[in-house]
């Protein structure tokens, strides 16, 4: 059986066919440089205890300390675990950041636990981790079932353990106890900032239609930064199903359908909405499909079907490589999710420089130092594109390989 992870270091592979590198680079790669499985057990509020199977895994730390979000969600498992490591090191070497990638989960569906249940399973993390995690070796943050709340708990958990009030060693935290202004839309918005740079390159015009799967988050700031651009939103999905609208959606109208109703789908009926299943969302007719749900939510055998002519990767390993093979062949554009969505982490290091520094950057610092990045290393991987004729996902592992092997050199045989 093809893993997740599998997929992931097979992306990897290929991009080292387009580098001269020794094979010793490659060989360190394939394998995670720290895993650690714990159990945790928590009482519940009926007063019964519930144990949970948890990971945190360190892939590589060639370029300093190791950063990666936590999630919690019924399917994690060690496998997806290390395979998103393994994808936030290639992402913060993409992004030219001072860190290595990193992951970590607990299997538990988040909507099962109570609040005080939440608090109780995420500071049972950090009891568990935190001989693993630190602000100078393994930096968390949230990630799927996770939010800033479950952040903050886990960074008080933490620093009364160390014994000293410790911001720097978890990001995505709320505002008032150190999180960055802007992380709120960071992922979305460093998408954005890429879509809005290469418009002329990617074919994209004002009023371009817009499907998004997976209106979390990621998806809902993405449908707000490019209705307000002028691009025209058709159709939105989430856990409980998809609506199309093909004169587009009134934004303000899906966000408080969303809110009220719990579900995109409770627009269906009104607003020239239709219901339609969540699975035929990535088949509408459209421009742009953003993908901002879970991993392998393209595969064989459903990317024939989508008309997009550009794929945004909002979600970590939404498109299969099986998938990718399909749609080089129908012509469609990858905006690799290890660029795409790397504006979130790009975010989160601007909160640990702040929180170590004992600063506080304004909004508009934040995003005008955000969009440097996100075009000037978008610049950098279509730069490979253009010299090695090669597609987007394949340009973007070749950047990030090359820095992680030329950091693996430097730092000596011994470590190599």
């Amino acid at each position: 059986m093809v893993t997740l992870f599998d997929n992931t270091l097979k992306r990897l592979v290929e991009a080292a066919e387009h580098l001269d590198l020794d094979p010793g680079f490659l060989e360190k790669l394939k394998k995670a440089l720290e895993m650690t499985q714990a159990r945790l057990s928590i009482r519940m509020d009926d007063g019964s205890i519930k144990s949970f199977l948890a990971f945190r895994c360190r892939y590589d730390d060639s370029l300093g300390p190791t950063k990666g979000g936590i999630r919690f969600h019924q399917q994690v498992n060690a496998d997806e675990v290390m395979a998103l490591a393994l994808m936030m090191t290639s992402k913060c070497a993409v992004m030219d950041l001072p860190f290595g990638g990193a992951k970590g989960g607990v299997m538990v569906d988040p909507h099962s636990l109570s609040n005080m249940e939440h608090e109780r399973l995420s500071r049972a993390f950090i009891r568990a981790f935190a001989h693993v995690i630190g602000p100078d070796r393994d930096i968390p943050a949230p990630d799927v079932g996770t939010n800033e709340k479950t952040m903050a708990w886990m960074m008080d958990e933490y620093s009364t353990i160390v014994g000293k009030r410790t911001p720097a060693v978890i990001t995505g935290k709320p505002v008032a106890l150190g999180g960055s202004l802007g992380r709120d839309d960071a992922t979305a918005r460093g998408a954005y900032n890429i879509m809005q740079n290469k418009a002329h390159t990617l074919g994209l015009e004002r009023g371009a239609r817009v499907a998004i799967q997976g209106f979390g988050n990621a998806g809902m700031h993405m449908a707000q930064l490019l209705d307000a651009a002028g691009y025209k939103i058709v159709a939105v999905s989430d856990s409980k199903g998809a609506v199309h609208a093909p004169a587009g959606f009134d934004i303000g109208e899906l966000l408080a359908a969303k809110r009220c109703g719990g579900s995109v789908t409770s627009m269906a009926g009104s607003a020239g909405a239709s219901e339609i299943p969540g699975d035929a969302l990535v088949a509408v007719e459209c421009e742009v499909l953003a993908l901002a749900a879970l991993e392998n939510m393209v595969h064989k055998g459903n990317a024939g079907s989508i008309k997009a002519r550009l794929i945004v990767e909002l979600a970590n390993g939404p498109v299969t490589p099986e998938a990718d093979e399909i749609l080089k062949a129908m012509n469609v554009v990858i905006l690799p999710d290890i660029l795409a969505n790397a504006g979130g982490v790009t975010v989160s290091y601007f909160e640990w420089v702040q929180n170590r520094e004992g600063d506080r950057w304004t909004l508009d610092q934040v995003h005008a130092r955000l969009k440097t990045a996100m075009e000037r290393e978008a610049d950098a991987v279509w730069a490979y594109v253009r010299d090695k004729n090669i597609p987007l996902r394949t340009a973007a592992y070749v950047l990030a390989l090359s820095r992680i092997a030329a950091a693996m050199e430097a730092l000596g045989t011994e470590k190599f």
